[in-house]
């Protein structure tokens, strides 16, 4: 995988670029001005940040895999130590299908009904290959989302969820936690 150099990155014009940022080479930027990105940062190959009004906020130690997706206009956070497995979708926009209204970009907005909304995933949220995270869902901190889920409603924090749509499952551990002062204390491997 080849990462661009920080001299390309910076060229770019992200609004904020932390350090030790690696962004693949073979990934899409859109409307970089409005992307801030944290430290520790690593988005894989064919990935896709489009940026809209509300932009797109990366915290630090924040993992996006191959082939996900990032768009819409209103603004999706990705908190600390949260991370997107593999085909993983993020809007903060998305279409009227009930028919009340056209669809598409080619058509202007006044004969649109696109929904805005804002999405944010906490600290230590994981969200599992091929998931689908709707407008207005907020993943609470430790949020736990299953393979192929479709989240469509806001996750309270330290639970997994599964299905479509997701539902809670079961409790996620919290020792995520203890682990994580002892990482930001520099103690261990």
């Amino acid at each position: 995988m080849g990462f661009l150099s920080r001299a390309e990155i910076e060229a770019m014009g992200f609004s904020r670029v932390g350090a030790n940022v690696r962004l693949s080479a073979k990934a899409s930027y859109y409307n970089c001005r409005h992307i801030a990105i944290g430290d520790n940062v690593r988005i894989d190959d064919f990935c896709v940040l489009s940026a809209g009004a509300g932009g797109i906020e990366i915290h630090s130690h924040v993992h996006i895999a191959v082939y996900c997706l990032l768009t819409g206009a209103g603004k999706i956070t990705l908190s600390d130590f949260s991370g997107l497995s593999s085909r993983v979708s993020v809007y903060s926009s998305s279409d009227d299908y009930s028919g009340a209204s056209l669809t598409n970009p080619t058509v202007p907005d006044a004969f649109k009904g696109v929904v805005d909304a804002d999405v944010c995933l906490g600290r230590h949220v994981i969200v599992g290959s091929g998931s689908v995270i709707l407008p207005g869902a907020i993943l609470g901190d430790g949020v736990a989302i299953g393979a192929l889920s479709l989240v469509s409603k806001s996750c309270p924090p330290f639970g997994i969820y599964s299905g479509v749509p997701a539902k809670r499952i079961k409790e996620r551990q919290q020792t995520l936690l203890a682990l994580e002062a002892q990482f930001v204390a520099g103690k261990g491997a």
